[in-house]
């Protein structure tokens, strides 16, 4: 699955180029799952609780297949908050793997975490 999600992220690219806000790589993104047959949630939201009690939300731009969190960025620098950041979307929505992928640069880039 992790090789079609990337290809897909690839094919986006492509097509679009680098430097859009993430928003279009979103939406983007969603049409070509929806043409690759691959099954995704946008804008996922996730219950954070503390103490046994409701403390918020957050949500995953994309949830593919029911287990892969996508985080989508188009920026200069992958700094290290947003590898914490997914790091904990992962610990707390209960998913293992996450993608980090960055559409700023000529050439898509991305970093893969297993938690």
């Amino acid at each position: 699955m992790s090789h079609s999600i990337i290809g897909c992220c690839f094919k986006v690219h492509n097509s679009l180029g680098a430097c859009l806000p993430e928003a279009v790589y979103h939406k983007a993104l969603e049409i070509e799952f929806q043409a690759s047959g691959i099954k995704f949630v946008s804008e996922k939201y996730f219950p954070v609780y503390y103490r046994g009690q409701l403390a918020g939300q957050f949500f995953a731009y994309l949830i593919v297949d029911g287990k892969i969190i996508l985080e989508l960025k188009s920026t200069l620098i992958i700094k290290e908050i947003y590898r914490t950041q997914l790091l904990n979307y992962l610990r707390l929505s209960g998913l293992r793997v996450g993608y980090i992928v960055n559409f700023y640069y000529e050439k898509v880039e991305f970093e893969r975490f297993v938690v």
